[in-house]
């Protein structure tokens, strides 16, 4: 016998990240520490006693909606394809994280940076921005952290590949830093040391790949299999009609 029941959830908050676009997000938490991220909430949670007591908490989970990903993508999926295994081997869409679910919820352990007010920073996020946040939930070490527990099929950090900079594009990072007051070439760095390519994607020197962070546009190259060289920085410019230039 089959039992419906439709549940309706609403944001509680929104996600303020660094990331316009979802290639080059770090495809877990943590791996880009500079990476820092706004969770603003909103009404009727918009108060600060909402966040009371997190000051006594280094981290927390968040559980968000996948709001990048067309639902009609992942109803009914079963079985998805993880970058992990090199995005041709299939598994069981419980075993793994893909963004396609058949709820499009995720969760992101983060750590607490500071609050102000009705906003929680935090930073080693891998998040969209824009992104709904559907709860927030403080990191509880002696639940949450098991010695015994393993994953074989993700046992290990991602190895990291060499990030070079062009003198120019260096030059023009440093600057946009200052604009935004951000950490801009060490987010840059993390976050293309875990390699965005898909795994099964054959190594093409030539080839110019890119991606924005905040409202500037970063282009780089694989000179080689193992090495990256960020060749331009160019900020994101919106004329008059709103289209990007």
């Amino acid at each position: 016998m089959q039992h419906s029941v439709y549940l309706t959830i609403h944001p509680i908050a929104i996600a303020h990240t660094p990331f316009s676009e979802k290639f080059s997000i770090p495809r877990q938490p943590g791996l880009a520490p500079a990476a820092i991220a706004k969770i603003e909430l909103i009404p009727p949670y918009d108060e600060p006693l909402a966040l009371e007591g997190l000051e006594q908490v280094s981290h927390v989970w968040l559980l968000f909606h996948f709001h990048g990903v067309p639902s009609t993508q992942s109803e009914h999926r079963l079985r998805v394809r993880p970058p992990r295994l090199g995005g041709n081997e299939k598994i069981g869409v419980f075993a793994s994280r893909s963004t396609h679910r058949p709820n499009g919820i995720g969760q992101s352990l983060v750590k607490v940076e500071r609050i102000e007010g009705s906003c929680l920073w935090v930073s080693g996020v891998d998040l969209l921005n824009g992104t709904p946040i559907i709860d927030i939930k403080p990191y509880v070490p002696y639940a949450d952290c098991l010695a015994s527990a393993y994953n074989h099929i993700a046992p290990d950090t991602p190895e990291l590949i060499e990030v070079n900079w062009r003198e120019g594009a260096l030059h023009a990072a440093e600057q946009q830093s200052q604009r935004l007051q951000q950490e801009v070439i060490a987010l840059i760095e993390q976050c293309l040391a875990q390699d965005p390519r898909p795994a099964y994607q054959k190594h093409q020197p030539e080839r110019e790949y890119g991606a924005q962070f905040w409202d500037i546009n970063v282009r780089w190259r694989y000179p080689t299999a193992t090495s990256i060289e960020v060749i331009n920085i160019v900020r994101v410019t919106v004329d008059t009609e709103g289209e990007e230039q």
